[in-house]
């Protein structure tokens, strides 16, 4: 597996299931060109830790929205799964309408280009932060049975945003509304000496 960070995120065209239910069989990542992209395969339709997933996701889509960030979740399940899995409720299994995009990789393509397609032929939780040019600037890569943290998904996008903004760098558990450092000798050393408790 390469790393794709600071490296154009590899496009794609697909069919999805939107939030609405609707089918498009021409989504490409392109379309979100200008927007913040948080793209994340899991491994399969009605399995056990994905649901988890979806429906943290799910909860945090209004913070995501709210943040100029399209979430986008890929799995090598069909559309038509996809959207029996939303057809489905919540306690019988399903994950019910969730509002954002569930992509089809049916013939398992986009998992080969972001590389965490396993032999056995499904994909690894791979996480992916996608800026407004298209450019990978963030990547977490899970094995099967470890689910992922919305939270810190959420805390690098609001961080990444703070960086483009003011220019300066996030040090270590950095969280929104909290002092970063500037990318200097002396910023750091500041930084270091004001928190070193």
């Amino acid at each position: 597996m390469s790393l794709l960070v600071t490296r154009p995120a590899p496009d794609f065209t697909a069919t999805a299931v939107l939030p609405d239910n609707t089918f498009k069989d021409d989504f490409s990542l392109s379309d979100f060109k200008g927007q913040y992209v948080l793209l994340f395969f899991y491994p399969l339709n009605f399995t056990f830790v994905c649901p988890s997933e979806i429906l943290a996701f799910n909860k945090a889509v209004k913070e995501f929205s709210d943040n100029n960030c399209q979430l986008i979740g890929i799995s090598i399940d069909s559309a038509f799964s996809h959207l029996a899995w939303k057809n489905t409720k919540v306690q019988e299994g399903g994950i019910g309408n969730i509002q954002y995009p569930l992509v089809a990789d049916l013939d398992k393509s986009i998992s080969k280009s972001y590389e965490v397609l396993l032999d056995a032929g499904i994909a690894l939780r791979g996480l992916f932060l996608i800026d407004r040019e298209g450019i990978v600037r963030h990547q977490v890569v899970n094995d099967l049975p470890l689910g992922r943290n919305v939270n810190e998904a959420l805390r690098i996008l609001h961080a990444l945003q703070f960086t483009e903004q003011h220019g300066e760098v996030c040090p270590a558990n950095w969280n929104k509304g909290e002092e970063a450092m500037k990318p200097t000798a002396e910023g750091v050393a500041e930084y270091l000496t004001n928190h070193a408790s």
